[in-house]
């Protein structure tokens, strides 16, 4: 079982803050919550602002009213009504610590640390994955370890700092594989894709769609750092966005960033198989590509069913995140398993689950730039794929 640690926040609604708001210094709670001039001693400058790392465009504060009548203003990193805590007090600690309990007791085997490039503050800074945020993450595991629990960190950033977390944690998200396949199949050219297979951790967790969007800062250059490059170039990444909208047929354009309401404006909102044009060959060797690296592949229903854009649970919700979030009925959900796409999709996952060879060694072997091929040998079985990434063909020599 694993359950999601949310690192950063809390949320307004919570008992902690809403004693803050109604006693203000006087609560047990005032010192769990992060205000600016707890980090920076000040009213920010504007070019302090700047220099904050944010998920959304506006100001990462939010101004609250207390019982007193005063308002003030208070450290919200996604939206108004998730407040920040400070991680670094003994109250925001052991808040965390309490869940961490609670987990345990519960039979909780691996936590996810949600939000956790985030948690450090410093002035002056980006306040985003700091060399004190690969601290607290230390600390945070050691907390995890310490109640027999394994550790996945969630983090969309520069590849750079993903490879660094799986060194010093059970396992991190493989959030560079999606835009790097959807790449691959538009340009039908495997040489990106291929370079980030030579370098990432094997410690993954796979994925091609999750609740949220598609992922583009990673794969991006870091913008704190001009000389981190990332693994596509800023005009691959235009073409690639630009590529999703049109595959769609503009679907994912009207759910995507200022479109509609999102907290993550890094994101592209689709489902991928509206992001591949529906074709069901481009998707199985999408399906295949992240089968076969190494890692714990995440299949996430909507991806599963083989899902569409919801426009209509957009239209009503207004939240860009929804357009990849349709919520099947049983009669819905019977007919999807029905599908040919669907069913030979259940089939690579059974094969993934039962095939020997993956216990064994991974290996990229060299090919053509439209071609990516692989070998998983064990003691007992061995086996060579293909995934011809322009015309989505595969073949599995066993």
């Amino acid at each position: 079982v694993m359950a999601d640690l949310i690192v950063n926040h809390v949320s307004a609604e919570s008992e902690p803050f809403r004693d803050w708001l109604a006693n203000g210094d006087d609560s047990a709670y005032a010192d769990m919550f992060l205000t600016p001039e707890r980090v920076f001693g000040h009213e920010p400058r504007p070019d302090e602002l700047a220099a904050i790392h944010r998920p959304r465009p506006t100001t990462p504060f939010t101004e609250f009213s207390f019982a007193d009548g005063r308002n003030r203003m208070v450290w919200t990193t996604f939206t108004d009504r998730q407040v920040d805590i400070d991680v670094e007090h003994e109250l925001g600690w052991g808040h965390l610590l309490g869940i961490l309990d609670r987990f345990h007791a519960s039979g909780v085997t691996i936590v996810r640390l949600d939000a956790v490039g985030y948690a450090i503050k410093r002035a002056g800074t980006s306040c985003f994955m700091l060399p004190e945020t690969f601290d607290f993450i230390d600390r945070l595991t050691a907390a995890c370890r310490a109640r027999e629990m394994r550790v996945l960190v969630e983090v969309h950033g520069h590849y750079r700092d993903q490879v660094a977390l799986a060194t010093r944690v059970d396992l991190v998200y493989d959030f560079a594989l999606p835009p790097l396949v959807l790449d691959a199949l538009y340009r039908g050219d495997a040489t990106a894709l291929k370079q980030w297979i030579d370098v990432r951790p094997a410690n993954t967790v796979t994925v091609l769609d999750t609740h949220d969007g598609i992922g583009i800062v990673d794969v991006g250059g870091d913008p704190r750092d001009p000389r981190r490059s990332g693994l596509l170039t800023p005009e691959q990444i235009h073409d690639l966005v630009e590529g999703i909208h049109e595959h769609s047929g503009g679907t994912s354009r009207s759910a995507t960033g200022a479109a509609a309401s999102n907290v993550d404006l890094y994101q592209v909102n689709s489902t991928f198989f509206d992001a591949l044009a529906r074709d069901d060959t481009r998707y199985l060797a999408a399906r295949t590509i992240q089968l076969l690296l190494p890692g714990i592949p995440q299949i996430y229903y909507v991806g599963l069913l083989a899902g569409t854009n919801d426009m209509a649970l957009l239209a009503s919700t207004g939240v860009g995140r929804d357009v990849n979030r349709h919520r099947y009925s049983p009669e819905e959900t019977a007919a999807a398993l029905e599908r040919p796409v669907v069913q030979r999709q259940i089939d690579l996952l059974r094969w993934r689950g039962t095939e020997p060879a993956f216990g064994g060694a991974f290996e990229l072997l060299d090919s053509a730039d439209h071609l990516l091929v692989v070998r998983w040998q064990s003691a007992t079985s061995a086996f060579t794929a293909t995934v011809d990434v322009r015309s989505g063909s595969v073949t599995i020599e066993h």
